[in-house]
């Protein structure tokens, strides 16, 4: 694992994600009789998913061009307007009582002014999807200002609703909106963190660019799966055919495919990105003046490597941006996850903290060599996503290759920990460095880490059992484990002393019976006080 640092903007596509729900979700769909048509007077075209990727294959051959801005009524939208849309229940596409999915689609305006084509695959055929003012209701004063019935040139996006938590309510299941970004949701689950088409550059010495999906053809009941979404994504340095293969449950899972052709070199390619938000948590309260205990869509990085070995990495909301890189080499799984389920430990009755879904990247096949990268930036707001983590190939994309990569996407209430005998960590503490009550000294630093499950819940309190600590960059001044009776939890705390600016990466795991009783707790420290 290595740290390193470059100067970027905080992410606040936050902002205008928010628009998936304000949009989309404000009023679950209920099951009627109507069902409504779009509009269907193109041409049917021929349609798989190798015509597509044959088509994004030549585009890569020749320059980008940049999509037309929308015009009309929609390029003049602003945000207090844009959230005054909703598309009408009764425009809803493939709604009935014997559906089991339905589409809405998102409205041009504000930040989204580049129209998005939605086509419906049937047969091996593609109709495309027509629109028009009459799909959606204008609220307020907004009305007077919408032509009657104009015909649009495309959608900002569009979400997927099934019965996912009730048989007789549709509820939103999926929602692509905004460049390549989109956000699924399993049962129970309240929208949190998103995910990417793709990441380009992302916190480098080289501009970031982000890729948009311009085209969606959509295939119900097309094989496996309930719904089957293609997408062309484009972006000056790559072009890529994408598919997305929906099962939905109480962890819904998203098998994709994403074939990448490149007419530029690219510094730094991201494979599967996820985006997330994290605030504060224990470690770090003492910073916000918030009656919340914490504010986190997701507080931990889960890596499973090829051998079986479990990594958990507590978020950070640093004081400068940080990027870290862990090696690994085929590894099974890696993900954002939100732990805590408890409601008391966010008392956020609006945000819903605690049913945020966790999301696991689980790699289809031998993706090698490489790094799985964890971005985190500085940030005073929860309306901002400063997490970002993605796979970095260790081969670097160069102009005129073609890649492909296949994984399986889960979100939901994911297990803690799949391996039943391993315990996990349930909670990273941090203070002064030292006895409790005692003033603290300068570059001197407590991390308190509470262990719980597998094999330590069946062990007495003198069983033998030792930390495994190791640090770079400081020094570790002591290091105690103690089991606690009133929580049923092993507590390790661990005292560093480090120089002032210093990156400190921290380990550490427990170990018996000549086995590791625990996953690998890894941190970084950044003694900016």
């Amino acid at each position: 694992m290595s740290a390193s640092t470059a100067p970027v903007t905080a992410l606040t596509r936050r902002r205008f994600l928010a628009a998936t729900a304000a949009l989309a979700s404000a009023f679950p769909l209920r099951l009627s009789a109507q069902e409504t048509a779009a509009e269907t007077d193109a041409a049917p075209q021929q349609f798989s998913f190798d015509t597509l990727s044959d088509e994004m294959r030549q585009l890569a051959a020749a320059p980008h061009r940049a999509p037309q801005p929308v015009s009309g009524f929609s390029k003049d939208l602003d945000y207090d307007d844009y959230r005054l849309i909703r598309f009408r229940n009764d425009k809803m596409r493939w709604a009935s009582e014997t559906s089991a999915l339905a589409l809405g689609a998102f409205p041009l305006g504000w930040l989204f002014t580049d129209p998005v084509i939605l086509y419906e695959v049937e047969g091996g055929m593609a109709q495309e999807m027509r629109f028009s003012t009459e799909d959606f209701e204008y609220l307020n004063d907004l009305a007077e200002r919408v032509p009657t019935t104009e015909a649009l040139p495309g959608v900002a996006g569009f979400r997927l609703n099934h019965q996912l938590n009730r048989p007789d309510v549709m509820d939103e299941m999926v929602a692509f909106l905004g460049a390549s970004y989109f956000r699924a949701l399993g049962r129970g689950s309240a929208y949190g963190l998103s995910a990417r088409g793709l990441a380009l550059n992302t916190a480098r010495p080289t501009p970031e660019e982000f890729p948009r999906f311009s085209r969606f053809y959509i295939a119900r009941a097309d094989g496996p799966g309930l719904v089957t979404v293609y997408a062309a994504l484009e972006s000056p340095s790559v072009t890529g055919a994408y598919r997305f293969v929906f099962f939905p449950g109480a962890n819904t899972e998203i098998e994709v495919t994403a074939r990448l052709y490149f007419r530029e070199d690219v510094d730094e390619l991201g494979v599967a990105p996820l985006t997330s938000m994290y605030l504060y948590s224990e470690k770090n309260h003492t910073q916000f003046d918030d009656f919340r205990p914490k504010v986190h869509d997701s507080d931990g990085l889960y890596i499973l490597r090829a051998s079986g070995e479990a990594v958990w990495r507590p978020l950070n909301n640093p004081p400068r941006l940080t990027g870290s890189y862990f090696s690994e080499t085929a590894p099974r799984r890696f993900g954002l996850h939100q732990r805590e389920r408890n409601f008391e430990a966010f008392q956020d009755t609006e945000a819903d903290y605690h049913r945020r879904p966790s999301l696991d990247i689980e790699p289809i096949g031998d993706w090698g060599r490489g790094d799985v990268r964890l971005v985190e930036i500085p940030s005073a707001l929860e309306a901002n996503d400063n997490i970002v983590a993605f796979w970095v190939p260790e081969e670097k994309a160069r102009a005129g290759d073609a890649r492909e990569f296949s994984y399986r996407m889960h979100w939901g209430d994911l297990p803690v920990n799949p391996q039943a005998d391993t315990a996990h960590v349930v909670t990273t503490r941090a203070g002064h460095g030292g006895v409790a009550g005692v003033e603290g000294q300068e570059n001197f630093r407590k991390f308190v880490v509470d262990f719980r499950g597998g094999l330590l819940d069946r062990l007495e309190q003198d069983s033998g059992i030792a930390p495994v600590v190791n640090v770079a960059n400081g020094e570790i001044v002591s290091n105690v484990l103690q089991f606690v009776p009133e929580n049923g939890v092993w507590r390790l705390f661990i005292d560093v002393r480090a120089e002032r600016d210093a990156v400190v990466e921290l380990s550490a795991h427990l170990a018996g019976y000549n086995r590791k009783l625990s996953e690998k707790w890894l941190y970084q420290w950044i003694n900016a006080s």
